[in-house]
């Protein structure tokens, strides 16, 4: 084990991981959050605009997004998420955009995870709401999505764990994440295999598994007593 650590930076690996799972996890909240409210908002090209890339980003894979979005937008767009001048300008573009291709893939399992929260509010919630003179934004704001996020807790939490093991496809667009050490790993240390994999299974478990109960426990807590 000491061997491995002196040999590959392992915990540069595991910190990466969590970097890109926590930007990505909060990326993918807000833009799958304004997704679900175009879903079921009142206005028809916002709702066929969300089912649309809904439809569209859940049946295309992770790694040809991720690929995409480095490939097409940075190099061939020259669209660049770091400055130019920047010594590590190749590094930060990688890992950026690597965070861009998780937001764009989970977000729209996030909608459809608070789409299914939403259509757990009783409809009398919102028209009580609009009886009392609050508009639509208002009724989402105050009445309907409060309620949806408590009851999607245990969906949003198995998005979560997903995006965490998701990271993984980062190494494909060159990001130094435990995927990428893994395989640099196997390549150099090959007589090491069985430790290497035990390692990364130990932290991808150790990372998901906690997350699991707590938000487990916390869909329970917060679960809208009808």
């Amino acid at each position: 084990m000491d061997e491995l650590f002196d040999q590959f930076d392992i915990w540069s690996a595991f910190g990466q991981t969590i970097y890109l799972a926590f930007f990505s996890a909060l990326g993918a909240l807000i833009l799958g959050t304004v997704l679900a409210v175009m879903r079921v908002g009142p206005v028809g090209i916002f709702n066929r605009a969300g089912a649309a890339y809904v439809n569209l980003v859940r049946n295309t894979p992770l790694t040809l997004i991720v690929t995409f979005c480095l490939l097409a937008l940075h190099y061939q767009l020259k669209i660049n998420l770091a400055p130019a001048t920047s010594s590590t300008s190749i590094v930060d573009n990688g890992v950026r955009w690597a965070i861009v291709g998780l937001i764009v893939y989970h977000a729209a399992f996030v909608c459809e995870a608070l789409r299914s929260g939403i259509n757990t509010v009783p409809p009398g919630q919102a028209e009580a709401a609009r009886s009392i003179g609050l508009g639509f934004g208002q009724s989402l704001r105050y009445v309907v999505l409060p309620q949806a996020f408590r009851g999607a807790i245990a969906p949003l939490a198995s998005v979560l764990i997903a995006l965490i093991k998701n990271t993984t496809v980062a190494y494909a667009i060159g990001v130094a994440e435990t995927a990428a050490f893994m395989r640099d790993a196997l390549e150099f240390r090959p007589d090491l295999s069985l430790m290497i994999f035990l390692l990364v299974a130990g932290f991808f478990v150790l990372l998901t598994m906690p997350l699991g109960i707590l938000l487990t426990n916390l869909s329970q807590r917060m679960a809208v007593k009808r």
